[in-house]
């Protein structure tokens, strides 16, 4: 498993820019919810998705590219894509200088996951930041 407790909590507690990859309009949709959660907690999230809707309130961006370009660095790109196409959004937060890549709940990619730790990323994957915000009570 990538991403033990204290990267996680760090990853929680200490950074502020999210580009929420998979994150549309769609309210039924968990990437929406957890976005939402993630803004309660003072992050700023922005949405990455082909449409570029504007979610929440902030702009939103067609690839994590786009994304990096208007926005400058990025701390995290939560992953809300298929496992099937992570490893392109995860290749792109690499390619960005992200700080960091979550893999969300049952989002599994173990080769792009080392490409990313290999590269100096933080990785979390397979875990929801909202469980562990609870989890970690933060």
């Amino acid at each position: 498993m990538y991403g033990d407790d204290a990267t996680a909590e760090r990853l929680l507690r200490d950074t502020d820019i999210w580009v929420v990859a998979g994150l549309s309009q769609n309210a039924e949709r968990a990437a929406y919810g957890v976005a939402r959660v993630l803004q309660s907690h003072g992050k700023r999230i922005v949405p990455v998705h082909p449409r570029a809707q504007t979610v929440h309130g902030e702009q939103g961006y067609a690839t994590v590219e786009d994304a990096s370009f208007s926005l400058g660095p990025i701390d995290v790109v939560d992953c809300f894509v298929n496992s099937r196409r992570v490893g392109e959004v995860v290749d792109a937060a690499i390619a960005v200088g992200a700080k960091a890549v979550w893999l969300q709940l049952d989002v599994i990619d173990e080769a792009a996951a080392r490409r990313a730790r290999d590269a100096g990323l933080d990785v979390v994957m397979n875990r929801c930041p909202v469980i562990e915000y609870r989890r970690l009570t933060l």
